[in-house]
């Protein structure tokens, strides 16, 4: 009989002994507690978490439109961003920091959500009524045709010269996707969205045309682009029916053709004016005497003065006038001249004298 009572007694302790354990697997992952489950815009809640990676950058957000469930269904365009606190995890991948309570841009049902910045991507949610905000029915959940991505996602593509040269750059989303439900799903709209660093993504809207029947799968190509100029690390997300199904990281290289463009600028641009002001001061400055410049001496400006120098060399002689009714042989200047040379001298040695009578 002591036999038969400890038998049941030896199976109640382990399972007590169990039961721990047994709640410990299941609390396995990431997950997020609060300090009250309601708070006023104003105030501030303690949000402490567990189970996530250590060391690991997490942020915290107060979100609209969202349950644990469902998660966040309008993503963080439904979050209060502004407000948002980040907080690391310790080595044991544990926190707890205090977050202040702010309205959504949404209505209520309203969580605080967590997820990881950078990394091996995770997020939970906790439950939290904000007083005074709105509240409204979560948007029904769409029933029949349900699209999963059945293989990784890749961007195709690549960049030219003109994207070295700061225009956007833009590449191809290729995926495939599966309809898991039980009616075709006709035309389904996909939102595809760039996020760089800690910003939210900007979503675009895009359709894809054509049916896919149930069991079936189809392979998509969308496009994606950045502004002009981009260039760090991005991440492309995909979303459909409020949930995102991927995510994609994109490297963009730095377009260097626009550093080397304001290089030049910045050493084209100043020699140009230099060399233009030093002009402007070379025609302004008043010369030196004799007409030639004591700086910018060129070439026609030489030619231009050279003859000038000429002519006075030539007009420094003096010629002498002659009447214009005197012939060169009616001149009475010139009569003389024509006749052999002969000297008139009354003292000549050769010209005999007379003496006259003693």
């Amino acid at each position: 009989m002591n036999g038969k009572l400890r038998i049941p007694a030896l199976l109640t302790v382990l399972a007590l002994l169990l039961l721990p354990l047994a709640g410990t697997a299941a609390a396995d992952g990431p997950s997020v507690r609060l300090s009250k489950s309601q708070a006023g815009t104003g105030g501030s809640v303690t949000v402490s978490g567990s189970g996530w990676r250590s060391h690991a950058l997490l942020m915290m957000l107060v979100c609209g439109q969202s349950v644990p469930s469902r998660g966040v269904i309008g993503g963080t365009n439904s979050c209060a961003n502004a407000d948002g606190r980040a907080v690391t995890t310790d080595a044991r991948g544990s926190f707890g920091k205090k977050l202040p309570v702010t309205e959504p841009p949404v209505p209520c049902p309203c969580v605080v959500h967590v997820a990881t910045v950078e990394g091996a991507k995770a997020q939970a949610d906790a439950v939290l009524q904000v007083a005074g905000h709105a509240v409204e029915p979560l948007p029904a959940v769409a029933s029949g045709g349900r699209l999963s991505v059945l293989t990784d996602t890749r961007l195709d593509g690549s960049g030219g010269l003109l994207t070295w040269f700061g225009a956007p750059a833009s590449r191809t989303l290729v995926f495939t996707v599966g309809n898991a439900g039980t009616t075709p799903v006709r035309n389904p709209v996909f939102q595809v969205g760039t996020s760089h660093g800690v910003f939210a993504p900007q979503w675009d809207d895009q359709q894809w045309r054509g049916t896919i029947e149930p069991g079936r799968k189809a392979r998509m190509k969308l496009a994606v682009e950045l502004t002009a100029g981009a260039h760090g690390d991005y991440t492309v997300s995909l979303k459909y029916g409020g949930k995102v199904l991927a995510e994609q990281p994109w490297g963009v290289g730095r377009p260097w053709g626009v550093t080397l463009f304001w290089f030049l600028v910045c050493l084209v641009v100043p020699a140009a004016v230099f060399r233009t002001g030093m002009a402007v001061v070379d025609r302004v400055r008043p010369r030196r005497a004799g007409g030639i410049r004591h700086r910018g001496l060129r070439l026609p400006e030489l030619a231009f003065h050279l003859p000038k120098f000429a002519g006075r060399a030539e007009e420094a002689p003096a010629t002498p006038t002659t009447l214009p009714w005197f012939t060169p042989d009616s001149d009475p200047g010139t009569a003389g001249r024509l006749s052999a040379p002969h000297d008139d001298s009354p003292t000549s040695p050769t010209t005999p004298t007379r003496k006259g009578p003693t």
